[in-house]
């Protein structure tokens, strides 16, 4: 589709935007970035190290647990995308660059760091330096502040430098938990590679039992994890039938938490598992049933956003036989229709043959690539199966292809807030034609008042060496609410 071509006017009842992403705050007494080299008067370098005392010296009254803890997630999330973006810049710095790097950076502390500040109560708020530019020249300061790598108008990144902080991030941006309404009921501890039992566990965080995803290990407790479970304290509940901890495979339960158990297997195995987790807590069958791939992780990653929306529990298949685990479980839920997501190298004929046979419906959702499979399921829809999301006025969730650990950890995003479909890119750098082509088609438009209008918002998740911040710009371009027709 032409950029020039007409886009979706505003049409129906309004909605409401999202709301507005509070600026990442960074923590005093962090290592620094190496500065990009260039020649700058020493007397003004001199000047600013004393600025930076200076703000460092200055403490705010109080800040709640919580709000802390989000902070220093929220700093390290953009320490690391600085420094990508700095590293990257260093070797790709020419006159014309659409983000020129800082001249110098504050990072975010390291995790463990990070905890100890915040168990001792210590301040974690740090106030960005002068660019010491000339007017017009750069935009080191706006990239102190964490911008555009962390928040444009349109998208808003979580972007640590891993799954297991990027899961501990997104669960405390859907549940804050300054207060017990705030908090979730339990959460689902999966393994930090067990990218099959993650997708399958999203499950958990639709009605009625909420549940977030967190990574753990099989020896001890990440500290990520270990900081935003001290912030989310479940404790069980009813949703949750006691437990405050649903643990996946081989992890640690935390100390002092109660658990519901998945025992340790393949993809087929622990899926089969959280399908009956989930039956006996809600105490009812559910709509439909997500058939994925256990060998293409590309192609069963949109399945845990549309888990966590729906309620609707994702089986694993290898591409050519489906496991006995998955043959029992959709017998149990026998009569419910099932929507196998990828092309016939994913999910083979046979396969699909062999669940007809089961005597269920089987519809294939599919496209030529991970990237185009996405779209086809964001934009499918049968009865009350399906994003049937076409047209402008939602949220969208955007992920590397090859990063399922981080398409699971995203998915209460599309649970929360602005809920949408999750979608794929497969470049660092470039947003593939097919999704710019996507957004274009639900690009949100208005011809008189731009405050009646819908809006597109994009949750990004990942780095900057996963997705850059041209890509980012880029989105954000193309989410962008836009005039059309002339005013009357």
């Amino acid at each position: 589709m032409s950029a020039d071509r007409p886009i979706n006017a505003d049409v129906g009842a309004p909605k409401d935007p999202p709301e507005p992403v509070p600026e990442p705050k960074k923590a005093p007494g962090e290592p620094e970035v190496p500065p990009r080299v260039e020649s700058a008067p020493k007397p003004e370098a001199d000047q600013k190290k004393t600025i930076a005392a200076d703000a460092r010296a200055r403490r705010p009254g109080s800040i709640p647990g919580p709000i802390k803890l989000i902070a220093v997630l929220v700093a390290i999330a953009v320490g690391f995308i600085v420094l990508a973006v700095t590293v990257g810049a260093g070797s790709k710095k020419s006159s014309d660059s659409a983000a020129p790097t800082p001249s110098k950076t504050t990072a975010g502390t390291a995790p463990a760091e990070s905890s100890s500040a915040a168990d001792a109560g210590e301040e974690t708020t740090a106030e960005p330096e002068s660019s010491g530019g000339e007017s017009g020249e750069g935009s080191g300061g706006a990239e102190e502040l964490g911008y555009p790598a962390f928040a444009t108008s349109n998208t808003t990144r979580i972007g640590g430098p891993d799954p297991i902080s990027n899961a501990a991030a997104t669960a405390l941006a859907v549940f804050p938990a300054t207060n017990e309404k705030q908090r979730p009921v339990a959460v689902s501890l999966v393994g930090k590679e067990d990218w099959g039992g993650a997708i399958a566990a999203a499950v958990l965080m639709a009605e009625p039992i909420r549940a977030p995803l967190l990574y753990g290990e099989a020896e001890g407790v990440p500290g990520a994890t270990s900081e935003a479970l001290g912030a989310l304290q479940p404790r069980g509940g009813a949703a949750s039938g006691g437990a405050a901890v649903f643990a996946i495979g081989a992890v640690q339960v935390p100390a002092g938490k109660s658990a519901a158990k998945v025992a340790a297997g393949d993809p087929a195995a622990e899926a089969a598992g959280i399908a009956r987790l989930r039956d006996r807590l809600t105490g009812a069958p559910p709509q439909a049933v997500i058939l994925a791939s256990s060998s293409e992780p590309t192609y069963a990653a949109p399945a845990a956003a549309y888990a966590a929306r729906s309620g609707d529990p994702v089986l694993f298949t290898e591409a050519g036989a489906l496991p006995q685990a998955t043959v029992a479980a959709l017998r149990r839920e026998e009569g419910v229709p099932v929507y196998a997501l990828g092309p016939g190298s994913a999910i083979s004929g046979k396969v699909l043959k062999e669940v007809g046979e089961l005597g269920d419906q089987v519809t294939r959702i599919s496209g030529a690539s991970p990237v185009a499979s996405a779209i086809a399921f964001a934009r499918y829809g049968e009865g009350k199966f399906g994003w049937h999301v076409s047209d402008p006025g939602h949220g969208f969730v955007l992920v590397r292809a090859d990063a399922p650990l981080e398409a699971a950890a995203a998915a209460p995003l599309s649970a929360s807030g602005t809920w949408g479909p999750l979608l794929l890119t497969d470049s660092a750098d470039t947003l593939p034609s097919e999704l710019r082509g996507y957004f274009l088609d639900v690009k949100p438009g208005y011809t008189t008042d731009p405050t009646r209008a819908f809006y597109n918002h994009v949750w990004i998740v990942g780095g900057a060496g996963q997705i850059s911040v041209e890509q980012q710009a880029e989105v954000n371009e193309v989410a962008e609410l836009a005039k059309i027709g002339a005013e009357e």
